[in-house]
């Protein structure tokens, strides 16, 4: 992932713009092609791109800082982080998968729902995952729910992919569902979806699913997520949480939860 590209953020003010309306411009030679920041199925095929403008450009820093506090979680309560079996939702081309590795996570398989994500963890980080699913989790047939619950997952991640319409609250309920009771949970959200005022079917859900009987909150964080266009820091919780019971699955319906 050597290759360095000629990176261009709009000059105008994008403050008005939720996160996933912001574009930049990629130029190669005479070509100018414009991308918006979840433009993820034209952004992976380019090696090295998404790298280059979120974390080296945009400082985003929360794979680190929901794998440093999905650790500190376990050792606070005496369990080796290296013996779970971890699936990483939203995967995308295997950053998280990376940071998990390097804390000693043995078995982790990743999800995503674009081809253009496991073709570019394949080409960039092929040794992360065991295994790596493109699916809709909104949609899974009975085979991959099969295959899926034969890993026995005792982990859910999912990092920089929880609202916006990348991954919505259908499909990470489903996700959650997979977890073994006494399973760990770690993910980062932006800080208005624990407001009461965001009244949209996601932050509702995630409102009603930390605070249930179902999940045990280790861990709740505020912290910079990255740096927009304009410098200045975006913020995100970073939650860590243990499964304490199985979760319904009229939940969503019962809360009048729209997916």
């Amino acid at each position: 992932m050597s290759h360095r590209y000629r990176i261009q953020f709009p000059p105008h003010d994008a403050h008005h713009l939720e996160q996933d309306e912001v574009s930049f411009f990629v130029i190669e030679g005479d070509k100018k092609t414009r991308l918006r920041f979840h433009d993820y199925d034209k952004i992976y095929p380019k090696p090295g791109l998404y790298e280059q403008v979120f974390y080296d450009r945009l400082k985003c820093n929360s794979p680190k800082k929901v794998g440093q506090q999905l650790k500190q979680a376990l050792d606070a309560v005496g369990q080796s982080i290296s013996e779970l079996r971890v699936l990483d939702l939203g995967a995308g081309n295997g950053m998280m998968g990376e940071v998990l590795k390097q804390h000693g996570v043995a078995r982790l398989i990743g999800a995503d729902i674009i081809p253009q994500a496991r073709d570019a963890c394949l080409r960039d980080r092929p040794s992360v995952y065991d295994e790596f699913y493109v699916s809709d989790f909104t949609n899974l047939s009975a085979d991959e729910i099969d295959e899926l619950s034969g890993w026995s997952v005792d982990c859910l991640t999912s990092v920089a992919a929880l609202g916006f319409g990348d991954i919505p609250a259908a499909a990470f309920f489903q996700a959650m569902r997979f977890v073994e009771v006494g399973g760990w949970v770690a993910f980062n959200i932006k800080e208005t979806f624990l407001d009461r005022s965001d009244q949209s079917g996601f932050s509702r859900f995630i409102r009603e699913l930390i605070f249930s009987e179902y999940l045990d909150l280790h861990h709740l964080e505020r912290y910079r997520h990255r740096l927009s266009m304009e410098g200045t820091p975006l913020y995100y919780f970073a939650l860590v949480a243990q499964k304490t019971a199985e979760i319904p699955a009229d939940f969503l319906e019962r809360h009048e939860i729209t997916t």
